[in-house]
């Protein structure tokens, strides 16, 4: 039956002979969207076949989401941690090398390389709700797994459960921009997704946090199971109570190196001080989730987005030269101010390196630029973490963190040769100036319609 209006066959427009090109083009902007609508001003036909501006709504619920993504997010990047910053107890409990242990934490790194196009596909094709349990549910199979490892003879069995918690990660770590983008407006989205990076920031700082605490250096070695099975069954706890939540409610290189190699640096130069490396690291993430939220605050308010990062990433390559050259001055107290200032803006500059690189690649999809940025993040961590170890090993801590400060500063310049283009903005100001410029029959004009549709 005709209906006088165009119709989608095979994803074509099948033209009617009285069919405007304002229909047709109208068809065209909305046949490629299978998620909800995000433009703030879209364009729909109602019943009458008549043009009417509708703003999409935006639900309250969109906090509880990022805030559930933000933990399970939490919990998975706890366990990237729990292993290097006791490295020289496990390296006792499980007979292994000091380098062998640092694999536990590379092991996330080394994982999301391969799978992160795969995931990328998945995360396109059948959005935001499967990629999320499929997370949950890893992270909490590894949690489980790696319960059951606590005896010196198990370390496989517990390398096998990190490894379930890394190839979570790989599902977690491009989601931050999706959920913005998804479910947040435009004057949200960075703040939006900086609070998705924030609860994997303030993850990892309890990593650093507790397990020295829940994990004594104790000579005794069946007390020493003891404890890392409490530390074992707390995160499994966790894991499992995210999952059902989610089941019933639905510069980065550098500071991967830092984060694995911290407590080696700091024993080298305060031996004993296991319990103030994992503080050590925690101040620097919790002053990092400071630097991420003022920076994503910061973009929704200005648009700056090249100055911002620029900035931030000159200001990680001071604070790095500042921390190298003051860790070994034997007092604690200053390499907790200078760890602070580091991780303020180096691990503030996650949520600009993802937000900037989603305006630069608009309109890709935002899980395809943040995949392909994690990508580029885990294989400089391998390289720098396998480099720096080495470095240190042989020439001292502080030939190892001039090598990052090398690279800092490389980054910094390239930074300023990238060509601010803000695409996304483009579009979004685009869609704010779509409104009826006729007042009788309400019609945009064809022109603004291509315009648009080129975005």
């Amino acid at each position: 039956m005709s209906s006088g209006k165009p119709s989608l066959v095979d994803g074509e427009i099948n033209d009617n002979e009285n069919v405007s090109d304002m229909e047709k083009n109208k068809m065209m902007l909305s046949a490629g969207d299978s998620e909800e609508v995000r433009l703030e001003n879209n364009i729909q036909l109602n019943r009458n076949g008549d043009d009417t501006t509708k703003t999409t709504k935006l639900y309250k619920r969109r906090w509880f989401i990022v805030l559930l993504f933000s933990s399970y997010s939490l919990c998975n990047s706890f366990q990237w941690i729990q292993y290097g910053i006791i490295n020289n107890i496990f390296m006792r409990f499980y007979g292994v090398g000091s380098f062998t242990i640092d694999w536990m934490s590379m092991i996330y790194m080394l994982t999301y390389i391969p799978f992160i196009f795969p995931v990328t596909w998945l995360l396109d094709k059948k959005g935001l709700r499967i990629i999320a349990l499929v997370a949950t549910a890893m992270n909490c199979a590894g949690t489980w797994i790696k319960v059951t490892s606590v005896r010196p003879d198990l370390f496989a069995v517990t390398m096998l459960g990190q490894f379930c918690c890394s190839l979570a990660q790989v599902f977690i770590l491009g989601m931050p921009s999706k959920i913005a983008s998804v479910w947040f407006g435009s004057e949200e989205v960075s703040t939006a997704c900086s609070i998705g990076v924030f609860g994997n920031q303030l993850g990892i700082a309890i990593g650093f946090l507790v397990p020295p605490i829940l994990v004594p250096n104790v000579e005794d070695m069946d007390q020493l199971a003891y404890h890392i099975s409490i530390m074992f069954y707390i995160t499994a706890g966790v894991a499992t109570l995210l999952f059902l939540l989610v089941v019933i409610g639905l510069n980065v290189g550098c500071f991967y190196a830092v984060g694995t190699l911290l407590n080696r640096m700091i024993i080298e130069h305060y031996p004993g001080e296991e319990l103030n490396a994992g503080r050590i690291g925690l101040t620097i993430v919790i002053a990092g989730m400071v630097g991420s939220l003022i920076c994503g605050i910061w973009l929704d308010r200005t648009k700056t987005y090249k100055q911002t990062t620029l900035a931030v990433y000159l200001m990680s390559f001071v604070g790095m030269l500042v921390y190298a050259f003051t860790l070994s001055l034997g007092h604690l107290w200053v390499v907790f101010l200078t760890a602070g200032a580091l991780g303020f803006f180096m691990t503030g500059y996650l949520p600009l390196g993802f937000e900037f690189g989603v305006e630069l690649t608009y309109p890709e999809c935002e899980g395809t630029s943040s995949g392909l940025l994690n990508c580029s993040a885990q294989v400089f961590g391998i390289i720098f973490t396998i480099c720096q170890g080495k470095i240190i090993d042989n020439y001292g801590t502080l030939a190892g963190n001039i090598f990052l400060c090398v690279f800092l500063f490389i980054g910094s310049v390239l930074t300023g040769f990238i060509k601010s283009d803000l695409q996304r903005q483009k579009a979004n100001q685009l869609a704010k100036a779509a409104v009826p410029s006729d007042p009788d029959d309400g019609n945009l004009p064809a022109s603004a319609v291509l315009e648009g549709t080129r975005f």
